[in-house]
């Protein structure tokens, strides 16, 4: 394990990734363009699924999601039932592969600003990534669970800071204090869950940053730490201590 002033360049060494495909939505809807607007929401609505894939051509395909239906037919004044589905597309079609690391595809989303990605498999949409599945797809569980957390660039860290884990999945930590860290950035966090023995360091990226409060005193931020680095074994030590939580429904709401 390195501690936080050490170099991190290895930090990747000996941790399992986390992929794609343990995030995404199984499943894909391919429809043709020649279906009216209507008949894609209601079908949308009937699956519970955020897009759907329209191919007009085996060299043309584009994605539709409510959004698009909003904006280029609600928001238009059209009627849903008197446009194709083909005039409201969003092209290119941006994809990645089922086994890359989860890592890749926030990169990804934040490069080109789209919301979802369609997963690959042999040359075959298989699912559905969405950019709130990187942090909010699990189960987590209400802690405070004393952290360290720094900031690195693959090849040093920067001084340790220290927070408290304040609620918790195998994918990612929401860390309150005094935190000098903004959104993006690439980071390592370390903490003992209760009752264990040894330590847990996970990498990943600050996802999202909160302040907590208006006005003096400050305190502090809250910072959502997405992983993307972690070992099988502290996965699985996260998993099964979160499992074993009470839901938040029936939590003491005094830990």
């Amino acid at each position: 394990m390195n501690a936080a002033g050490d170099n991190v360049s290895s930090h990747s060494q000996g941790a399992d990734p986390i992929t794609v495909s343990q995030m995404m939505t199984p499943g894909v809807v391919q429809i043709p363009g020649d279906i009216t607007v209507a008949k894609a929401a209601f079908l949308m609505q009937k699956e519970q699924i955020p897009c759907l894939l329209v191919k007009d051509t085996d060299a043309r395909t584009g994605i539709v999601t409510y959004t698009d239906i909003v904006k280029k037919v609600v928001a238009q004044g059209l009627e849903p039932q008197d446009v194709q589905v083909r005039t409201v597309v969003s092209r290119p079609v941006h994809t990645i592969e089922f086994d890359r690391p989860l890592e890749e595809a926030s990169t990804l989303m934040a490069v080109t600003g789209v919301p979802l990605l369609i997963v690959m498999r042999q040359g075959q949409p298989v699912g559905v990534l969405r950019a709130r599945d990187l942090v909010y797809m699990t189960k987590r569980c209400t802690v405070r669970i004393p952290a360290t957390v720094w900031t690195h660039d693959g090849k040093s860290a920067a001084a340790k800071q220290h927070g408290t884990i304040t609620n918790l999945s195998h994918l990612a930590a929401a860390v309150e204090g005094p935190l000098m860290i903004q959104s993006g950035a690439q980071v390592g966090v370390s903490f003992t869950l209760p009752d264990a023995e040894n330590s847990i360091t996970a990498y990943g990226r600050a996802a999202v940053q909160t302040k907590l409060g208006e006005g003096p005193p400050s305190r502090g931020w809250s910072l959502d730490i997405q992983f993307t680095h972690l070992t099988a074994s502290d996965q699985s030590q996260i998993r099964s201590w979160v499992s074993q939580q009470p839901d938040q429904d029936s939590a003491p709401k005094n830990q």
